[in-house]
């Protein structure tokens, strides 16, 4: 008997995972045009999953209720759309996207309705000059393939320092840190950050601002050029690195 209720909570709690986790459809459109959006990125803040728009605008993307979708696209601001049961009901949904210059002119913030199934939160995407470079075999090679030499003795400092600025951001923040290898791990969101520098998506997963992600890989010892530089792919691997090296020091102190 006690076995047969075990196996009676296991295909209900598989049930229950089942129902909140589908697959979601939708179609993002220039607000003024109501023309689709190509290449628009797409990730779920909340499983680090990544999708984008083909040609017609559309896209499909696993989420449960209440998950955060963030859509990003260059000239565009970005917007964040909460899922919910209608939307799972309902299925294929519209995600209106406005222009940066339009929005800019606009004096009056008010909510953007867009199927009465969704709530929507924008904000602006802000657009950066920076030189962009091209390295070939992107994964490899960053200021020579590592950080420079101090970098290890910068993250084992933290670790005994309470006020040290890694302390305070890898150790406060361990569910935001443990969705960088969930990002390495999702190919779609690697060739998303790939072709970006604007630090936005970073900013969102990790719940950080643009300040405090240029002074994580600072502090662990990447120069100011790769800084300006690099794009958001190359910085979500210098962070991910410096991570682990903290991760595998604190371990070790913990054992000391």
């Amino acid at each position: 008997m006690k076995r047969i209720l075990f196996l009676l909570l296991v295909f209900t709690c598989a049930l229950a995972y089942s129902q909140d986790d589908a697959e979601i459809n939708g179609t993002v459109l220039n607000d003024a045009t109501d023309q689709p959006l190509e290449n628009v990125n797409i990730v779920n803040l909340n499983s680090v999953k990544g999708a984008s728009t083909d040609h017609q605008g559309k896209f499909k993307i696993r989420a449960s209720v209440n998950d955060t979708l963030y859509f990003s696209y260059l000239g565009f601001k970005s917007i964040r759309v909460r899922v919910t049961n209608d939307w799972l009901k309902y299925g294929d949904i519209k995600v209106k996207m406005t222009e940066l210059g339009i929005a800019l002119e606009e004096v009056v913030v008010r909510p953007v309705q867009l199927t009465g199934y969704v709530e929507v939160d924008a904000r602006l995407i802000p657009i950066y000059d920076n030189y962009r470079y091209r390295i070939s075999g992107l994964n490899t090679g960053y200021e020579g393939g590592e950080t420079k030499p101090g970098a290890v003795s910068s993250v084992l400092s933290s670790i005994f320092n309470p006020a040290d600025f890694l302390y305070n951001i890898f150790g406060k923040k361990p569910k935001q840190m443990r969705k960088l290898r969930q990002m390495k791990e999702d190919d779609e969101i690697r060739n998303l950050l790939a072709g970006k520098y604007d630090r936005e998506t970073l900013m969102a997963v990790l719940q950080l601002e643009r300040v405090d992600i240029d002074e994580i890989v600072n502090r662990c010892n990447y120069s100011a050029d790769f800084i300006k530089t690099a794009s958001d792919l190359q910085i979500l691997d210098a962070i991910s690195e410096c991570y682990e090296e903290y991760k595998v020091l604190n371990r070790k102190k913990g054992k000391g």
